[in-house]
């Protein structure tokens, strides 16, 4: 067992903004969302393009965003690792994919030596701390205010059904409404669909 906040308490501590939950998830995490990606990129040509600590970091960015926002709902270590490691195959195909288009054609270019790149060093930096703060305002003042309210009483830790009867209407309409709010405030951001 892992010493430290669960990871409920850390989920609610990043739908709270806090950066020190983010940190630690980044902190517990990354390493095993590093090796995941780093065995789907097998391809030199691809690693001169980006590595592990790039999709990483979009994945920690897009996760950290989408669950201040509510969007998920994780009660234990091997569900977010899953999800992290989703998001990174979804986020490593989709720069493929980008990179096998046109110009941008990498397997036109030779293969360099692993050697090449640097190592980056584990965990936030503080301009990745910064930046994921920053997102996460922006996407905060993307929502309507409806949203943002709907948003503000499942950070307080409600559950739908409480959240409806406060409300009206059912508690798989709200539900909806802001996994809507923050599909659009995702597509909005550039964070795409994971």
């Amino acid at each position: 067992m892992s010493e430290g906040p669960s990871i409920r308490e850390l989920m609610q501590g990043v739908r709270a903004g806090d950066q020190a939950a983010a940190a630690e998830m980044v902190r517990r995490y990354e390493a095993a969302l590093r090796q995941a990606v780093r065995a789907r990129l097998r391809d030199a040509r691809l690693r001169r393009l980006f590595d592990s600590a790039d999709v990483c970091q979009s994945v920690f960015a897009s996760f950290f965003v989408r669950a201040a926002l509510g969007q998920y709902e994780v009660d234990h270590p091997e569900q977010l690792v899953r999800l992290l490691q989703a998001m990174a195959r979804n986020k490593v195909v989709n720069r493929v994919e980008r990179e096998r288009a046109g110009q941008r054609d990498y397997r036109r270019t030779a293969a360099g030596d692993v050697r090449e790149v640097a190592a980056a060093a584990p965990g936030p930096t503080p301009s990745w701390v910064a930046a994921n703060r920053e997102l996460l305002e922006d996407a905060r003042r993307r929502l309507s205010p409806e949203e943002r309210h709907l948003l503000e009483l499942r950070e307080d830790g409600r559950g739908w059904a409480e959240i409806a009867a406060e409300l009206g209407g059912s508690p798989q309409a709200l539900r909806k409404r802001l996994e809507r709010a923050v599909e659009r405030v995702a597509d909005e951001l550039g964070l795409g669909a994971e």
